[in-house]
């Protein structure tokens, strides 16, 4: 009787079991298939994103953006004088240019090369996406240069580089009204062009002013450098609403606000002051009469 005993046969397949193992070998072939998608397929693809500052364009010139980001994008841009197949051009990028075959170091470089930007960042974002983050100059005076045998305008930078050049600067592109720096003997300028060092302390110090107190840099209508007979230069500053000229040895924000109130106060007591001088420390006028200019 024991002998006609059979046990059940634990090892037979469930209908668990082949739905589990079906669900293992179709996650393995779509991993499978995910994995050459994104290691053999989409990094060789042309990129499907190009971001510029925020904003999304595409090779082609065709926007992706809402109207208030695509205006924004021209606008920087426009503030820069460069177009956007400029930058394409210059950085190397084509329609074809994908993941593995674009260089981030060699686009920086490239773009770098234009003056009007300060800072360049290249990041590809895997497997089909390009960021470029572009820092601009931003002007702190401006100036007049000679080139070609005609006086133009140039802008200036708060390391003293000239980046902008007569025609290049239009209206509408600087969005106020920048101090002149006169007595700068500036000849056959070019973009990126730099100023002497012993200019930089007055270019940092006017970029200082224009983040703190805009409204002193405002009432500046020219700031002309005089040069010493050893080293150094002083400043001769003229307020843009006084006819009175004051004499600086350096330029600081404490020191332009205090200059300011006593041409305010001064002009209105005594209209024949001609010019103010604050290079000893202590503060004293000379009246127009006796004024030698």
């Amino acid at each position: 009787m024991a002998a006609d005993y059979i046990l059940p046969d634990d090892t037979a397949p469930t209908g668990f079991d082949r739905s589990f193992k079906m669900f293992i070998a179709i996650s393995i072939i779509l991993l499978t298939l995910l994995l050459i998608w994104l290691l053999g397929i989409a990094p060789f693809r042309a990129f499907s994103k190009i971001d510029i500052n925020g904003g999304e364009v595409t090779i082609n010139g065709m926007a992706e953006l809402l109207p208030q980001s695509q205006s924004t994008l021209a606008g920087e841009l426009a503030y820069f004088g460069i177009s956007k197949d400029e930058i394409f051009a210059k950085a190397g990028i084509r329609a074809d240019s994908c993941y593995f075959t674009t260089s981030a170091p060699a686009i920086e470089k490239a773009l770098s090369q234009f003056a009007s930007f300060e800072t360049v960042r290249v990041i590809k974002h895997f497997p089909d996406r390009l960021q470029i983050v572009l820092e601009g100059r931003r002007p702190v005076a401006s100036a007049f240069a000679t080139r070609d045998g005609r006086t133009v305008p140039v802008l200036l930078d708060s390391q003293g580089v000239i980046f902008r050049i007569g025609s290049e600067i239009e209206d509408g592109i600087i969005p106020r009204l920048l101090p002149i720096i006169s007595g700068l003997v500036i000849e056959d300028p070019y973009p990126g062009m730099k100023l002497p060092v012993l200019f930089a302390p007055l270019f940092k110090q006017l970029e200082k002013m224009e983040t703190s107190a805009p409204e002193l840099l405002a009432a500046v209508s020219e700031l002309r450098i005089v040069r010493r007979s050893f080293d150094g230069f002083d400043v001769v500053l003229y307020p843009a609403n006084k006819r009175v000229k004051v004499h600086l040895s350096e330029i600081n924000e404490d020191l332009l606000r205090y200059t300011l109130l006593m041409v305010d106060v001064l002009a209105s007591r005594d209209p024949t002051v001609d010019s103010l001088d604050f290079r000893s420390g202590i503060a004293s006028y000379i009246p127009k009469e006796a004024s030698s200019e």
